[in-house]
């Protein structure tokens, strides 16, 4: 199983940004999913989750200005980033748990994807 993410890029304050994340693998299944970022000399902070069923939970920090959704079909999760702050400027990263087919069984693990880069400057 692996994560793909993808969409960072340079923007300018206030603009915006889609990231995408797209699972592939023997996958039987993917339950919760979601963006977490570092930021230079921190930590890594959880940005925003989405169950399989659709409920989602946002930091603080970037709520009303992120959306996280999902296409369960293509097995792909979105951030939509609008009204984009400096602070915002972060290695972004996709997570999700996945059920997987390991030969003869189904296996749940977590899984992360490589990292997309998303910097917020004039």
């Amino acid at each position: 199983v692996q994560l793909q993410a993808s969409g960072g890029g340079l923007v300018q304050p206030g603009g915006s940004l889609r990231l995408s994340c797209a699972a592939s693998g023997s996958i039987f299944s993917i339950h919760s999913m979601g963006w977490y970022r570092r930021a230079p000399g921190e930590q890594r902070e959880l940005v925003a989750v989405i169950a399989n069923g659709g409920n989602t939970n946002y930091a603080d920090s970037v709520k009303g200005r992120f959306s996280v959704s999902r296409d369960n079909a293509k097995k792909t999760m979105y951030l939509q980033m609008n009204s984009l702050k400096p602070e915002d400027t972060a290695v972004y990263y996709c997570h999700a748990i996945v059920t997987y087919y390991d030969v003869t069984r189904l296996v749940s693990e977590d899984f992360w994807g490589q990292g997309t880069q998303v910097t917020v400057s004039s």
